[in-house]
């Protein structure tokens, strides 16, 4: 049966998309991020509904004419040079061959945050693409959270099955991301029972975070509490708010759990620690060998023994960290290029904070700049110890970044139409404060206009 629903929701959006492209990067975004298909027990399991969605959107792209081009603006241009230092540090690396298929997926992931820039376009797009990816991990995170405190954190949290995001580490660092985007929805909500709900979910997912026992999460969430607090409009009630529930989380978790992020203070004596400093040592030795990098894969053994200090002693460990995983995969020009594509995307966020706050119609770029921030720090902070370079979130936050820029720039708030729907067909939070026109007010606008220029 769960077989039959997931199959049925792809089938069902793929086609839409055929009309309709940017509904086929929600249902490529739910599957990317979720990845409910790894959930079911039948032939879902290993079915290419990815694959189909995304030829059904691309076969959208190309015959439907509200289509942007992507690479305008700042933060996708760099992208884009991103891509194109992979490729060719794929190529001059040192196993093309084995490194295709990881440098297939990387590409293919990357081409569809292409085409969701250039699809995603109205107030009503971007907040339906932003439910769908922070719904898709909310909902797990809110499940492990529940676990989380069933068991007493007893045991750790996973993420999904054959994903990006399966270990508990990296699936620990994702929620963190995911938190101040639930923020951001939550503050777009007029309904008092769903904020209260984002709450809820919102300290469900962080209660997931700590029961996946990830040193690296752990400090994502706190650099992210930190800046929440920092930008509060009242640091005194939101700093003892913060405080209570870090508290009531940390004191719920067993003695196994505080013993595991006192390694933090005492990683000399943690072998997964030092397997980590190894592959730092590693990467960074060999980039001034390798100016385009290795490739996609630098655990191996003749690297180790050429260019780590500390030889085999910790085995072939991967870099668990976005710097140097990219660092030792595509060299000093390759992180160069990955480092200021994120600060060039968090200072447009800042852009957003600052610039849409000034009408009322615009608030919503505002929250959502803000809380894009706050997730890229999550990201600079826990990905330090991660190897979550490719990961879709961060890039979905871009995403969000330059599509809600374009929005603003071009004052689509005076033009966008929100039609009168039943509630189950409305995106929630597009009537929120500041929320855009109805039919009946853009006919009173239109009217007013009118008059005026007689």
């Amino acid at each position: 049966m769960r077989d039959l629903i997931i199959v049925a929701i792809c089938v069902f959006g793929s086609l839409v998309a055929l009309r309709k492209p940017w509904i086929g990067v929600l249902v490529w975004t739910w599957l990317s991020l979720m990845n409910p298909h790894r959930y079911a027990w039948g032939f879902a399991y290993d079915a290419p509904l990815a694959a189909m969605s995304a030829a059904c959107t691309l076969l959208g792209l190309m015959a439907t004419r509200d289509r942007r081009w992507p690479i305008s603006n700042a933060p996708t241009a760099w992208f884009v040079v991103f891509m194109v230092w992979m490729t060719i540090s794929w190529l001059a690396g040192l196993s093309p061959k084995d490194d295709y298929e990881q440098w297939n997926k990387v590409m293919k992931i990357d081409l569809m945050i292409l085409v969701a820039i250039a699809l995603i376009a109205s107030k009503e797009q971007i907040l339906g693409f932003a439910w769908v990816a922070v719904g898709s991990l909310a909902l797990l995170g809110a499940k492990g959270g529940l676990f989380t405190i069933m068991t007493g954190g007893s045991y750790r949290v996973w993420g999904p099955p054959g994903s990006f995001i399966g270990g508990n580490n990296e699936f620990a660092l994702a929620l963190a991301i995911t938190i101040p985007l639930m923020r951001f929805l939550q503050l777009q909500l007029q309904s008092k029972w769903g904020r209260h709900a984002m709450t809820a979910g919102m300290v469900l997912c962080a209660a997931s975070a700590l029961g996946s026992h990830s040193r690296g999460g752990l400090l994502a969430v706190s650099a992210m509490g930190l800046l929440m607090w920092w930008r509060g409009r009242n640091r005194f009630m939101g700093g003892i708010v913060i405080a209570c529930i870090a508290l009531l989380l940390v004191a719920f978790m067993p003695d196994q759990w505080g013993e595991r992020m006192q390694t933090i203070e005492t990683f000399e004596e943690d072998r997964s620690a030092m397997g980590r400093i190894a592959a730092w040592n590693l990467a960074w030795n060999a980039s001034f060998h390798y100016p385009f990098g290795v490739g996609f894969n630098a655990a191996r053994q003749e690297l180790f023994l050429a260019f780590s200090d500390y030889g085999l002693e910790y085995g072939t460990p991967v870099a668990h960290s976005i710097y140097f995983q990219v660092l030792g995969h595509h060299g000093l020009g390759g992180l160069a290029i990955f480092l200021i594509m994120w600060v060039v995307t968090y200072r447009w966020a800042g852009w957003l904070r600052v610039h849409g706050a000034q009408m009322s119609e615009t608030r919503w770029v505002s929250d959502l700049g803000a809380m894009c921030q706050v997730s890229l720090v999550g990201y600079a902070v826990g990905g330090a110890f991660l190897s979550l370079a490719y990961f879709d979130l961060p890039y979905i936050v871009m995403v969000l970044v330059v599509v809600s820029r374009a929005w603003l720039e071009k004052r689509r708030w005076q033009t966008e139409i929100y039609p009168q729907r039943a509630w189950w067909h409305r995106v929630p939070g597009l009537r929120g404060p500041g929320g855009g026109l109805s039919e009946v007010q853009m006919l009173e606008a239109n009217a007013v206009g009118s008059t005026e220029k007689k």
